[in-house]
């Protein structure tokens, strides 16, 4: 019995270490030789540049209503389910939230703040 224990033991150990070595020898990342290719490269802005450049508002604007219309859809998508319950109320609620949303989008492009020119 207690040969087979060791036997078990080193059997062990020696696969493990054979997994050990094949992942680290598969692993092995290649060298780069240029400075393009060793350089991360995020949404086109130069790593090497200075860390905080102006960011366009105009940019971060159409990113907060593309999450409020992203929002909005999410909300009205699970109305239909809700009609059985009340069909009126839902149904009243559902062109209260239209209208605000419309009303909001219409006072930004009154505003001037969905046309990407000046």
């Amino acid at each position: 019995m207690k040969n087979i224990l060791i036997d078990g033991i080193i059997l062990g150990s020696v696969l493990v270490i054979l997994i050990f070595l094949w992942v680290t020898w598969t692993s092995r990342k290649n060298f780069v030789s240029s400075r393009e290719k060793a350089s991360p490269f995020e949404c086109g802005f130069d790593p090497k540049d200075k860390a905080r450049i102006p960011f366009s508002l105009r940019f971060f604007i159409i990113v907060i209503l593309f999450i409020i219309f992203d929002v909005e859809l999410s909300l009205l998508l699970q109305l239909p389910f809700q009609y059985q319950v009340d069909y009126f109320k839902n149904r009243l609620l559902l062109m209260v939230f239209i209208w605000i949303l419309l009303l909001g989008t219409l006072e930004e492009w009154r505003r001037g703040v969905l046309s990407w020119k000046n």
